[in-house]
């Protein structure tokens, strides 16, 4: 990568960085001062900060699950593996090094998957501020600190590899000193979500979301449209023929860019299915979504996210990761005559270099400018995540049970900050040790695959005995890391970075957490199952009356009104935050998370690639057409419903919103 100059001056780096950051903490600032003035969700409260007083639409959720589910890896490695093994990249790949790849459809099938947990979180144990308050009163403290250690695990580990690939990239666009990006990226992240908790998260993935899907198609448009480069689907398919002939991919049918039937694409689709597993059954982000929402639609909000979180690296990488093999050989081409080296593929500059190549520093400013919206909305999901494991199940269940709201508002702020140093902390070790993106992500599946059935097991299973839950996640540990090295050393010879992070100890590794961690909990279990009583974790923090859930936030709005005088507006979300379960409707819920999560998860995994994949098709013109096409239509789908469903939600709380503002103004 030395010989290629950044294609940007230092200053639209430390723009990017630092003003874009500043820019949506000032306006998150100005939010919150709205929302505190005008609305009875105050800040101020911890159950508002931590929760968003579990009033959030499904549209707004959805859009929360795609941005928190869009790491910089999602836009830039799934360009690498289009750039390496052509078509099939885009649909199965989500993360790669040069010998470690994951795949798109397989990280959307954790997504269906966890609509089941959001569906069981909301029956089994409703007013929970996280999943690990569920473990710590169904399995004791022992169990509780072995499965905060995997959260936090889980957390610190995806954190830091976003600060890592973002710093990464950043830094080769425009040269600015990497341990800068690294501390800088998160420093306004942190700031807005001091200042609006987890509303403020929604609303900055919101806008974050549509602003990535904006720029996605503005790429999409340039390429298959517009662009004198390519311009059109026949003018890339005659290329992509051209580059195969004179590089043939390895692995692929007649070493072409335009089949499914890649090996080692399928090979690392199966690593991204295991270690995908952790890195959202674990990740308090993600219930922590789950327990935002409103009971009856949490299911409805995650099978949205994830069908609209796979148009990003669908269309992106159809789009950069294409264009990145069609135009190697152009003088345009930022590395012309000669193709990108293994370290620069490996570093994700594919997607940065196909758009230098395509639209000049236009191009490259709008791949940073994505780049950014990727790593901070995913960087707040964190924050907020960590900060409500260290405020409820270290310093509210071990330090201070008594904790006044006051309290546990001021330690959720110290943590968020905490932890923004942690996170550039640990990203800047990976980085002077010489670890990469790829290593870090396949690894962290292998670390914390055996915790991932046993936490689902804990809402949803009342069979399972709390050493039944240990023996899993410890047992998985364990297993992960022996297969791990052990193929390491017998496929390798010997134990490196390189070779611990090749694709077959990574399999090996990754399906031993896994399989091991449920194999033990089932059978540890079995042995002498449980019969939990829900009404156990249905009682955590719940309301001594149905009336009085939200009994903190309404003393805040008695606060406000008394401080400012003024019209107080009734939301819309308000009105139905009052958690009476419908028994009836929660269990519809399940089995349309049970058949969803099955069904599309089967269309996309199955249905749609294998038989492509084994009947060896290479695209004919007219089929590549159509699956650009295709890619074009979900992307759009995908901004409708993350941009306009969460306006339509919120028509009538913004009616609401301007009539209360408007009056009190006329009173002023």
């Amino acid at each position: 990568m030395a010989e290629i100059a950044p294609v940007l001056p230092q200053g639209a780096g430390y723009g990017v960085v630092v003003g874009i950051g500043f820019f949506f903490a000032l306006l998150m600032s100005f939010i919150s001062y709205i929302q505190n003035r005008y609305t009875q969700y105050s800040t101020k409260t911890s159950e508002e900060f931590n929760t968003a007083s579990r009033s959030v639409k499904p549209g707004l959720i959805a859009s929360g699950v795609v941005s928190a589910w869009t790491w910089a890896a999602t836009l830039l490695q799934s360009s690498t593996v289009a750039y390496e093994y052509g078509i099939a990249g885009p649909f199965w790949v989500r993360f790669s090094t040069p010998v470690t790849k994951a795949y798109a459809a397989g990280a959307t099938v954790q997504i269906f998957m966890f609509s089941v947990l959001a569906c069981k979180v909301k029956q089994n144990a409703p007013y929970c501020h996280t999943f690990l308050e569920i473990i710590y009163h169904r399995y004791g403290t022992v169990t509780h600190l072995i499965f905060v250690f995997f959260a936090l695990l889980t957390n610190i580990l995806v954190a830091s590899q976003l600060l890592l690939g973002g710093s990464a990239v950043v830094t080769a666009l425009t040269g600015i000193n990497v341990y800068a990006a690294v501390f800088l990226i998160p420093l306004g992240v942190c700031v807005y979500v001091v200042l609006g908790g987890l509303r403020a998260t929604f609303l900055c993935d919101y806008s974050h979301t549509v602003i990535m899907l904006i720029i996605i198609l503005y790429f999409m448009f340039s390429v298959y449209s517009t662009n004198d480069l390519i311009g059109s689907p026949s003018a890339m398919f005659d290329l992509l023929q051209t580059a195969a002939m004179k590089r043939p991919i390895d692995g692929n049918q007649d070493g072409s860019y335009l089949t499914m039937k890649s090996n080692y694409a399928l090979i690392f689709g199966v690593i991204q299915l295991c270690s995908g597993l952790g890195t959202v059954f674990l990740d308090q982000g993600y219930w922590q979504r789950a327990i935002a929402s409103r009971p009856t639609t949490a299911v409805r909000a995650y099978i949205m996210g994830g069908l609209a979180w796979f148009a990003i690296p669908f269309g992106f990488a159809t789009t950069l990761g294409l264009a990145a093999v069609a135009l190697t050989d152009s003088p345009t081409f930022p590395t012309y005559p000669n193709p990108m080296t293994s370290s620069q593929v490996s570093a994700g500059l594919s997607a940065p270099f196909a758009a230098a190549a395509l639209l000049g520093k236009g191009g490259a400013v709008a791949l940073l400018l994505t780049l950014f919206m990727a790593v901070t909305s995913s960087a707040s999901s964190e924050l907020i995540a960590v900060s409500s494991i260290l405020t409820f199940d270290i310093y509210k269940t071990y330090i201070k049970p008594s904790a006044t709201p006051e309290q546990l508002i001021f330690v959720s702020h110290a943590m968020i900050c905490i932890f923004g140093l942690v996170m550039a902390m640990f990203a800047c070790i990976w980085n002077a040790i010489g670890i990469d993106l790829g290593w870090l992500f396949l690894t962290m599946g292998l670390l914390i695959g055996g915790a991932v059935f046993p936490a689902a097991f804990a809402v949803t299973w009342k069979g399972q005995t709390r050493l039944g839950a240990i023996s899993g996640a410890i047992g998985g540990l364990c297993a992960g890391i022996t297969a791990w090295l052990v193929e390491a050393k017998v496929y390798y010879g010997e134990l490196s970075i390189a070779t611990t992070g090749g694709s077959y100890p990574t399999l090996a590794g990754n399906m031993a957490a896994v399989t091991t961690g449920l194999i033990l909990s089932v059978a540890v279990s079995y042995t002498k199952p449980d019969d939990f009583d829900w009404s156990i974790t249905r009682a955590i923090n719940a309301p001594v009356s149905a009336h009085s859930v939200i009994v903190v936030e309404a003393e805040a709005k008695n606060a406000a009104d008394k401080c400012h005088n003024l019209p107080t507006i009734k939301t819309e979300e308000m009105e139905d935050a009052a958690f009476i379960e419908d028994p009836k409707k929660l269990k519809s819920a399940f089995v349309v998370a049970i058949l969803a999560s099955v069904v599309l998860s089967f269309i996309m995994d199955f249905l749609i690639p294998i038989p492509m994949f084994l009947s060896h098709y290479v695209f004919s013109h007219k089929f590549f057409t159509a699956w650009v096409v295709i890619s074009f239509i979900w992307v759009f789908g995908s901004l409708t419903l993350c941009g306009l469903l969460p306006i339509i939600e919120t028509r009538r709380f913004f009616k609401q919103l301007f009539v209360a503002i408007f009056l009190s103004g006329k009173k002023g």
